[in-house]
């Protein structure tokens, strides 16, 4: 059987005259109207994807929201076509820089209501897609922040090294994953660093800071030595980063991790679950998004996306 194709995308979205609009493109080669997306790019991963093609196709510079679903169709290759959806903000900065202009992949684009969306696009595919959004609408979800709980690299075993464990710094393979998460946590756009002071957290982080220019702030709260004192502060820097409804990655440690998750559902009234403890069990480079309502975080967790290192 031939190997299948993994495209992503989004339903971008705004606010117009107090109403919310949907994003359709109208493609020039299929005479169709859909949802902006496309393929995977060596190397890439699917969110990466899904921002690169929107800001291609649609000139829009989008960070992801929530995940809506996953389309898959037979292609007349005879290959499987899977796409993964998330929606994402149209912001109106992004609105104001964008750098559309009609091409021979993409003839237009259209701001359209819901309603007219779901008779508009060619596929029944894209609808489903759509109604995933509509019911996130429904439930009182619009705007949404992540806080992405990011386990540090691979660092120098803690048997072998002879200095302090908080000094233990990050190996090759360490660096690596450091700097290859980078462009999928930037898919998020985060707006706040948060690291434990343990230098195997901080550099793990430093690639992403020198990305965005964002200066992490160092919480010992968070690191795992205060952790194993019975000093950590878990849920101060939760409560904090939950109270200012910007996306921000927060680098810890194994141990700490399934505190931090936690604290997370503790602060925005989730019930507990297996599902947080699947959330937490990353390896070294890996990282948990957790999707919150930026209108109402006690409304509690919308959903959760689990990444595993590319490195």
């Amino acid at each position: 059987m031939s190997s299948a194709i993994y495209a992503a995308g989004a339903v971008c979205w705004r606010v117009v005259d107090e109403k919310i609009v949907v994003l359709v493109v109208h493609r020039a080669k299929y005479g169709d109207v859909t949802i902006p997306k496309g393929k995977v790019d060596p190397g890439e991963t699917l969110p990466q994807t899904a921002v690169r093609e929107i800001e291609e196709e649609t000139g829009l510079r989008v960070a992801l929201g929530v995940p809506l679903g996953v389309s898959t169709y037979p292609l007349s290759s005879g290959r499987d076509k899977i796409v993964h959806y998330w929606a994402a903000e149209a912001t109106d900065k992004a609105i104001a820089q964008s750098t559309f202009v009609p091409n021979n992949e993409i003839a237009a684009i259209e701001w359209v209501t819901i309603k007219k969306a779901r008779s508009y696009l060619t596929y029944e595919r894209d609808v489903e897609i759509l109604e995933a959004f509509a019911k996130l609408l429904d439930e009182g979800v619009t705007a949404t922040f992540a806080l992405i709980a990011l386990r540090h690299g691979k660092a120098e075993p803690r048997g072998s090294w002879k200095g302090s464990d908080a000094s233990r710094p990050l190996t090759a393979r360490g660096v690596k994953q450091a700097a290859t998460d980078v462009p999928t946590l930037e898919s998020w756009n985060p707006r706040r660093i948060v690291t434990s002071d343990a230098v195997r957290c901080v550099a793990t982080v430093a690639p992403l800071a020198a990305a965005t220019g964002i200066k992490p702030k160092r919480a010992h709260g968070i690191s795992q030595e205060a952790y194993e004192e019975g000093e950590g502060s878990v849920r101060e820097v939760i409560g904090k980063r939950v109270r200012s409804r910007k996306s921000a990655v927060l680098c810890s440690h194994g141990p700490v991790l399934p505190e931090i998750m936690r604290e997370i559902a503790l602060a925005t009234g989730t019930m507990p679950g297996a599902y947080l403890t699947d959330a937490a069990d990353l390896d070294t480079g890996g990282f948990s998004v957790v999707h919150l309502s930026a209108t109402n975080p006690a409304s509690g967790i919308i959903a959760i996306e689990t990444y595993e290192p590319v490195a």
